[in-house]
């Protein structure tokens, strides 16, 4: 009851119910009491229905499907007109008299059975459509592998040291003795680039970019400068980091 659909459902139900004015109430009611009839009854009678079905699918879990409807819908039609009956005396005085009451709850248990069914055979529908399968996981890059665990985190940035590279991730930092370009290899899908001989970034990890002459400097989550060489100024450009 409490579910945003449900209640805007219910609303326009009861608003298209009370334009149209079915059971004679168009004769009954102007149209503002009219449409406030019919969504009193449309979220009364709705409320009543779920709390007694739920409570016979609870009863009956074990039942076969066909058995489990049918008390449901009987379960709901019972209540349905329990309302719909104090609705009716509340508003209008009326209580079908016993010639008029067969009819009267004929309806309403029909109604209630044909709702019930409908709504039990959309769920069982939807038990047995199987999810979508989740989307992998993004592999881990191979680059981390070699770092001690507690410094693998997001990819920062590498730098050329002598004959290491240093790898900077946002848990820490490591030399590893390796080229550049071959730590580069091992960085796997993640967006970034070389942005000069001895450096390269990781896209995400940049918060500030900056041009200085005919190069750019980028600064990094861990307060790190970069620089970026004018033939790299390109790559910075592309990844939106500088105007074009």
């Amino acid at each position: 009851m409490r579910h945003p659909v449900t209640g805007l459902a219910l609303a326009g139900a009861g608003a298209a119910l009370g334009i149209a004015g079915p059971f004679g109430t168009v004769d009954l009611l102007p149209i503002v009491p009219r449409i406030a009839y019919w969504l009193v009854t449309a979220f009364a009678t709705y409320g009543a229905a779920s709390l007694s079905s739920e409570l016979m699918r609870g009863w009956l879990g074990g039942q076969s499907p066909a058995l489990r409807i049918g008390a449901m819908g009987i379960a709901t039609g019972l209540a349905v007109s329990l309302v719909v009956l104090g609705i009716n005396l509340v508003s209008f005085g009326w209580w079908p008299d016993l010639s008029e009451l067969p009819v009267f709850l004929g309806t309403l248990f029909a109604i209630s059975i044909i709702v019930t069914t409908v709504i039990a055979f959309a769920q069982r529908h939807a038990a047995s459509v199987p999810p979508a399968p989740a989307a992998p996981a993004p592999e881990a890059p191979a680059l981390l592998a070699r770092l001690p665990l507690d410094k693998r985190g997001a990819l920062v940035a590498l730098s050329v040291e002598d004959h290491y590279t240093r790898v900077r991730t946002t848990r820490g930092e490591e030399l590893l003795l390796m080229r550049l370009s071959d730590a580069i290899r091992e960085v796997g899908a993640i967006p970034g680039a070389q942005v000069h001989r001895s450096h390269w970034v990781a896209f995400d990890q940049v918060t500030q970019a900056r041009r200085e002459g005919d190069r750019a400097i980028l600064t990094l989550t861990h307060g790190a400068e970069i620089p970026v060489s004018r033939a790299n100024l390109p790559k910075i450009k592309e990844a939106g980091l500088l105007p074009r």
